[in-house]
C-alpha cells in the first residue's frame, strides 16, 4: 500500500500562527524593527532595571528594610511583567521577563551593601576567635567569628579573608559602616563602588535584552511599522 502526504487542514497553519504570536508575540512589521517600539523597550528595561538597583541601594544608604532587603524591587519587577503583558507581549517573553526581573532583585540587596560599604565604609582590624567551617554555599569554605580591638564580638561571621590557614588570634581587616545600616564585612582587596555591581549587571542586561525583544515583538501593525 502506497502512503501518501495529505496537506493539512486551512485552520491548522491558522492556529499555529495564532499560538506562536500568543507564546513569543507577532513581531507583524518587515524589515528592521521600528524605531518606536525599539525606544519603548530600551526605556522599559532600562528603567526597571534601574528601579531594582536604586531603592536596593537606596534602602541600604538610609536604613530603609523594605527597600533594602529587594522587596521594593519585586514590585518593579511584578510592574514590568504587568506592563508587557498589557501590551500583549508574547507569554513566554513576559515570564522571561518577570524570572529575570525577580533574580536581579535577589541580586540587588548585596551589591546595594557592597556600594555603601565601598563609598562610606571604614577598614578596621579584627582579631579572629574562631574558625569554622562553613556550608557548602558558603565562599571560600571557611567561616571566622571575629571582635573588634576593644573585645567585643561582631554580631556576624566572616568569609571574606577567612581560609584554611586562619587561627585564632589572627588579625583580619574588615569594612564597617558608620551608620550601622549595613553589615560589616572582611576586606582582600580596597572597596570600590563598582566592583559590588559586576554581579547584577549580567541580571539586568539579560532583563534589558528580554524586554526590548518583547515589545518590539509585540508590533500587530505591519502596515504602520513599515512607515515607522
Amino acid at each position: 500500500m502506497r502512503w501518501t502526504r495529505q496537506p493539512l487542514p486551512a485552520a491548522q497553519p491558522h492556529l499555529l500562527t495564532h499560538l506562536r504570536a500568543s507564546v513569543w508575540g507577532p513581531a507583524e512589521f518587515v524589515g528592521r524593527p521600528p524605531w518606536r517600539l525599539v525606544g519603548k523597550g530600551l526605556l522599559a528595561g532600562i528603567l526597571c532595571a534601574a528601579a531594582v538597583v536604586g531603592t536596593a541601594v537606596g534602602g541600604a544608604w538610609y536604613g530603609l528594610p523594605a527597600l533594602a532587603d529587594g522587596e521594593a524591587g519585586l514590585v518593579c519587577a511584578a510592574a514590568l511583567a504587568v506592563y508587557l503583558a498589557a501590551i500583549r507581549a508574547g507569554r513566554a517573553l513576559v515570564g522571561i521577563a518577570a524570572v529575570l526581573g525577580v533574580c536581579l532583585a535577589l541580586a540587588a540587596p548585596q551589591a546595594a551593601a557592597g556600594v555603601v560599604l565601598a563609598e562610606r565604609g571604614r577598614v578596621e582590624p579584627v582579631v579572629v576567635m574562631s574558625v569554622d567551617r562553613g556550608t557548602p554555599a558558603t565562599p571560600g569554605g571557611f567561616l571566622c567569628s571575629v571582635s573588634d580591638r576593644d573585645g567585643i564580638p561582631l554580631r556576624v561571621r566572616i568569609w571574606r579573608g577567612c581560609g584554611q590557614t586562619t587561627r585564632p588570634g589572627d588579625a583580619l581587616a574588615v569594612v564597617h559602616d558608620p551608620d550601622g545600616h549595613v553589615l560589616p564585612r572582611g576586606v582582600v582587596t580596597e572597596p570600590t563602588v563598582w566592583a559590588p555591581l559586576a554581579a547584577p549587571a549580567g541580571w539586568a542586561a539579560a532583563l534589558v535584552a528580554t524586554c526590548l525583544l518583547a515589545v518590539v515583538r509585540s508590533c500587530r501593525m505591519t502596515h504602520t511599522a513599515g512607515r515607522s
